[in-house]
């Protein structure tokens, strides 16, 4: 083990870092791999609601700034993260792991929960968009509207749950993401073309902010997570854990990839969408565009598609502690391993499923989570983490700037907490359980 005070961060090309045990391949990885998991993530169904939830709220200047700004900080946030992967010299492959080493068992528990609160909440999330997906393609070709939006989120979790079953492991995952990428543009660039047509024939939009004074601040504090939730996959270390050496410099290549290039369709949809609609903008954008009943249909099923692709990498670190802890680690179509993924994958996907019917409110599901995990795992966590690991190396300014950061955020969370419930209580009055939204 390298010895406390002769750790430097920014010298991570450390090809010797021990690796510990997983059920699931490490280190077998591509940068590009790496940067297409996390693209998947940033261009996911949601972009499809984000001229609606995160627009809406914030108007023009407030939406493309924050966008802009979010990009910038959690890309900061998030290679802070990434350069203390081989941090005392053993790869540290799950963000709980890394919390234990710096602070001690208790932040490894905490963290572990919040992990799992964050990404079960995105699972829930991308339940309840494939639900929707499907629920908009029935709509188009039938006046029949006795399947209800709950029904849809069934479908949904039973196609994650034989998705679930036949990929192992992240790495596994090589030419799905391939596919992810195909179908993220298809309806994105499906999206955006109606959506600019439409806009194109529409009279002038109205752009204003709607609400009282106290609305306005509440839902612009809740777009405000939005806009964090939109780049932040919680889970850095696991992503990184697949890349061979060197993990740092090629988690690094992957991040500059997402916060690049792998951003410009999530802008494109979010800012033609909102011209074309204003504050009208829709929580799903293809819910809303005119154009060919079959085009529209396409692009709704590519987006369900990509919801279970995008759900599968998401949940993964559930998977990998479940096959770690109960030493599962055979092939796809071995009988124990096989079995196994069954009945715990089956297990936990049913009841995303059950949750994510009875309460599909999407817009404050993105808030909350936001407030309750991606603030503190991403941002607060991001920048103490590397404070503690580098304090004594850092200027006092450097000190001040990491402090400022966790004191800032912890704010942000605080107030987009209260802003979070403030929405689901009034929801909560508007819908019943298994609304059909």
């Amino acid at each position: 083990m390298v010895a406390d005070n002769r750790f430097d961060v920014e010298n991570h090309k450390s090809s010797a870092a021990e690796s510990p045990q997983s059920a699931h391949q490490i280190g077998v990885d591509h940068w590009f791999q790496a940067a297409f998991v996390l693209t998947t993530g940033v261009n996911s169904v949601f972009v499809l609601g984000y001229s609606g939830t995160v627009m809406v709220p914030l108007g023009w200047i407030g939406g493309v700034v924050g966008l802009i700004l979010a990009a910038a900080a959690s890309l900061y946030a998030n290679m802070l993260v990434a350069k203390l992967h081989d941090y005392r010299g053993k790869r540290h492959i799950r963000y709980r792991d890394l919390a234990g080493e710096i602070y001690g068992e208790k932040a490894y528990l905490i963290t572990w929960i919040l992990q799992y609160i964050n990404l079960f909440m995105i699972n829930i999330g991308f339940l309840i968009m494939g639900g929707a997906s499907l629920k908009a393609c029935y709509v188009l070709f039938t006046e029949d509207r006795t399947m209800k939006l709950p029904y849809f989120t069934g479908m949904a979790g039973f196609v994650c749950i034989l998705f679930a079953i036949s990929t192992p492991n992240l790495s596994s995952l090589r030419a799905w993401l391939g596919c992810s990428t195909i179908l993220s543009l298809i309806y994105i660039v499906v999206a955006s073309v109606l959506a600019a047509q439409d806009g194109i024939k529409l009279p002038p939009r109205d752009y204003s902010i709607h609400g009282t004074t106290s609305e306005k601040i509440f839902e612009i504090i809740g777009a405000s997570s939005s806009l964090l939730f939109a780049f932040n996959t919680g889970m850095v270390p696991e992503i990184q854990a697949t890349l061979m050496e060197p993990c740092v410099d090629n988690m690094l290549k992957a991040l500059y990839f997402q916060f690049t290039v792998g951003s410009i369709p999530m802008f494109a949809v979010t800012f033609i969408g909102y011209w074309a609609y204003g504050s009208s903008a829709p929580s799903y954008l293809l819910s809303s565009v005119s154009g060919p009943v079959w085009v529209k249909a396409f692009a709704n099923i590519s987006a369900f598609l990509q919801s279970v692709i995008s759900l599968h990498i998401f949940a993964s670190p559930a998977y990998e502690y479940m096959d770690t802890k109960f030493g599962v680690s055979g092939g796809v179509f071995e009988f124990k391993s096989l079995s196994f993924r069954i009945a715990a994958r089956g297990g936990y996907l049913a009841i995303s499923s059950l949750v994510a019917a009875l309460l599909p409110f999407l817009g404050d599901f993105q808030s909350l989570t936001g407030a309750l995990s991606t603030f503190p795992l991403t941002f607060i966590l991001a920048n103490h983490m590397y404070l503690m690991a580098k304090k004594d190396t850092m200027s006092s300014s450097q000190q001040l700037w990491h402090k400022l950061n966790v004191v800032f955020f912890s704010l942000m969370s605080l107030a987009s907490t209260i802003a979070a419930i403030r929405l689901i209580t009034g929801d909560s009055s508007k819908f019943s359980v298994f609304a059909d939204l």
